[in-house]
């Protein structure tokens, strides 16, 4: 039975970001040969993230419409019975992890609600620009056995200012962070994708494990917000892994679209968020 209170206070400031920078928490690996530490579509037909109900599970948001700024954003996970989860098994560290992008995908949020005994998740969220907006949940329902992304749509009420995709860049500078996207997005078997850390042009070579991984790559696509989540090939502590400055990623993305990256590493005891924005051709 899982009332975890691993909200992760920390990390619920994590952030919206800029079309230039991001801002939210993880860290990095290098390339060993384990296998991909991908999981999108969890064995779905449809890519992660584009629907609210799946394998019998579904996104309850306690409200669909908010206002801007501060809120207590609560909702819960119903079974097949219709009834609230309160089981999980963890995934890197949490029984679930919440991401909430501006459908626009200029600004990103990962963060870690607490569960309460009754099956409600609830954190505190501050999603200041009005608009449109879609929640993403990662959960591995004990009864389940497999690790599910479900996806839900919210809108911040007020006057709306939709703004482009951001532009494509392979550079991203956040807090005095400068990181390097190398390597192609590509659908079928995917590929490598290596992101580099460097602070004042020096290589960060003492990242920090954050949810038990040196980085967290969300990839999304533009226009439907297809989901992907990424953890790097290999993992603190396994003896191979160097805790910088390059994090490897094996990383599918499930068709061609322009996509935007998040990744979180973790440095100096702050999590942060770079973001990149690739287009990914048919394999």
């Amino acid at each position: 039975m899982s009332t975890n209170t691993h909200g992760d206070h920390a990390a619920a400031h994590h952030h919206g970001h800029s079309a230039a920078t991001a801002h939210a928490g993880h860290d990095h690996a290098a390339p060993t040969h384990q296998a991909p530490a991908c999981h999108h579509a969890h064995g779905a037909s449809a890519p992660g993230g584009l629907q609210i109900t799946q394998d019998g599970y579904t996104l309850d948001l306690a409200e669909t419409i908010v206002a801007p700024g501060e809120i207590d954003f609560r909702f819960r996970i119903l079974g097949p019975d219709g009834r609230p989860v309160t089981d999980y098994k963890p995934i890197h560290d949490r029984d679930l992890h919440l991401i909430v992008v501006q459908r626009e995908l200029t600004g990103f949020w990962h963060v870690h609600p607490e569960l309460a005994a009754d099956g409600t998740w609830s954190v505190r969220l501050n999603l200041p620009q009005a608009g449109a907006y879609r929640v993403f949940t990662d959960v591995s329902p004990t009864l389940l056995e497999k690790t599910i992304t479900l996806g839900a749509d919210l809108a911040v009420a007020g006057a709306y200012d939709p703004q482009p995709t951001p532009s494509q860049n392979r550079t991203a500078v956040v807090d005095g962070y400068e990181v390097t996207l190398d390597g192609d997005l590509v659908t079928g078997d995917g590929d490598l994708l290596t992101l580099t850390v460097r602070k004042d042009g020096r290589p960060v070579s003492d990242l920090q494990p954050y949810l038990a991984a040196f980085g967290h790559l969300v990839v999304l696509r533009a226009g439907d917000l297809a989901y992907v989540h990424v953890h790097p090939n290999g993992e603190p502590g396994d003896g191979v892994t160097a805790p910088g400055p390059e994090i490897t990623f094996h990383t599918a993305v499930p068709g061609a679209g322009t996509y935007r990256l998040f990744l979180d590493f973790k440095h100096d005891g702050a999590v942060r968020t770079a973001a990149f924005t690739v287009t990914a051709h048919q394999h």
